[in-house]
């Protein structure tokens, strides 16, 4: 619920005051004393989605932007009369959570903070997802979240574009442009810090780390998170909620991987920085498609109706070329799809030809499987595995020396890759006896001693 308040100029009085009749909104009319042009000062309670309409129709009987119109929240209103407006209005335009264009606009406007406080927090947040990543920390990632500031430029180009307020989109446009540059390059400059002063251990491996490796290889499942953050985002602002919380979802699919790139131009590696890289781009047009299409779908429209093709075409051809971009970036994301969905199948295969050799044969009765390591080589796209590492677990009073050729001959007849297969045997002791239970995940164990056959 809204409370409107507005100023009369001379000779308007009665038109404006027969308007809200014909409405048949309840008003309060008082006199304006200031000397100025006006003559009164009318005041109204509307529902949030009677705001837009009503206000329109008070601008076609010349209430322009010359005297001021200010809408402030209302808890709660008492009136019949409010009632069956309220009523009329939800029937005609729906949803009554929708705000009006100009509170739309003005809470766009106050969720992107002055350029300075901008760039601060962009510059903090992506160093804070760096150190999280290195630290392998899901905890300090998340509190990168929550203070980038990413929801306010990107429902500013949004909102921008679906009234037409050139100035509103240029200003989104640019936030997120230099925003994101800057924090690309501060998070370079952090990683590189790091490792020059050898605040990580000198061996550490940055693909082994799991914050890293889930930015490393994005697919099209990537597409979702982001859509559905920009969906949110402008249902929360076109609703008149708190943005907060769907700030920190936008700040999630956006962030991270800004760390990720900053880490792998630091050390080198060209895959992190490609697949991190992309799902920024992937991500950010993403949200403001999905932004885009929800506004301009809930029927946000410039003020004057003579804009309203000009808008149209400016908001289409944004949203195309958010499209082109992203079915683009989505030929990437679904090469590494399904290079993912390859290797899983192969990764499988491979665990299964190994139990089939270890359960199908007597002589191998006793023995436990305890782990299997298949290592890869290539890039993110068709990459073949060229190693398999396994554990066993064996009785002290037996050996195997042939069992790696077995597995090796069995692995290459299935797969057609020319693999290695490295057998470790690790004599373990059974208090309850020597049968063999197998068990996907390496268990703690006294190893008396332990030896590869190739």
């Amino acid at each position: 619920m809204r409370i409107v308040q507005v100023m009369i100029p001379a000779g308007k009085r009665e038109t404006v005051l027969d308007t809200l009749d014909d409405e048949g909104i309840d008003y309060a009319v008082t006199d304006e004393t200031s000397g100025r042009e006006y003559t009164a000062v009318v005041s109204f309670p509307l529902p949030r989605n009677a705001v837009e309409p009503v206000l329109d129709r008070l601008r076609e009987v010349g209430i322009d932007d010359s005297s001021y119109t200010i809408v402030l929240q209302a808890e709660t209103v008492l009136s019949e009369q409010f009632e069956k407006l309220q009523e009329r209005y939800e029937e005609n335009n729906g949803s009554e959570q929708r705000i009006s264009r100009e509170e739309i606009r003005a809470g766009a406007s106050e969720l992107v903070p002055d350029f300075r406080t901008y760039i601060t927090l962009a510059v903090v947040s992506a160093i804070v997802a760096t150190a999280g990543l290195l630290l392998d920390s899901p905890a300090v990632v998340v509190g990168s979240m929550v203070i980038a500031p990413v929801l306010g430029p990107a429902m500013a180009t949004s909102v921008g574009s679906v009234i037409d307020d050139n100035g509103l989109f240029t200003q989104g446009v640019k936030y997120q442009v230099i925003g994101f540059s800057a924090a690309v390059v501060a998070a370079t400059a952090f990683a590189v810090l790091v490792k020059s002063l050898f605040l990580v251990p000198p061996g550490l491996d940055v693909l082994e780390l799991d914050q890293v490796q889930g930015r490393l290889s994005p697919d099209l499942l990537s597409l979702a998170v982001a859509l559905g953050g920009g969906i949110a985002g402008a249902m929360s602002l076109s609703g008149g909620i708190s943005a907060a919380l769907v700030g920190v979802m936008i700040a999630a699919a956006l962030i991270p991987p800004v760390a990720a790139v900053g880490i792998g131009i630091a050390w080198g590696l060209p895959d992190i920085v490609l697949g991190a890289g992309v799902l920024v781009l992937v991500n950010l047009f993403s949200i403001n498609l999905a932004a885009l299409a929800v506004l301009w779908y809930m029927g946000y429209r410039p003020e004057q109706w003579y804009k309203e093709d000009e808008a149209r075409t400016k908001t289409l051809r944004r949203m195309g070329t958010l499209v082109v971009g992203l079915l683009l970036l989505s030929g990437f994301l679904a090469g590494i799809t399904v290079s993912s969905y390859q290797t899983a199948t192969s990764d499988q295969v491979i665990r299964d030809q190994v139990n089939s050799v270890i359960d199908d044969d007597e002589e191998y009765a006793n023995l436990t499987l305890i782990e299997v390591q298949i290592q890869r080589t290539g890039s993110t796209f068709g990459a073949k595995p060229n190693q398999v590492l396994i554990t066993i677990g064996h009785p002290t009073d037996e050996q195997h020396p042939g069992l790696a050729g077995k597995i090796r001959e069995s692995v290459r007849n299935e797969t057609g890759n020319n693999v290695s297969v490295q057998v470790q045997f690790v004599a373990v002791q059974n208090a309850g006896g020597s049968e063999r239970v197998p068990s996907p995940d390496p268990p703690r164990r006294n190893a008396v001693h332990a030896r590869p056959v190739t």
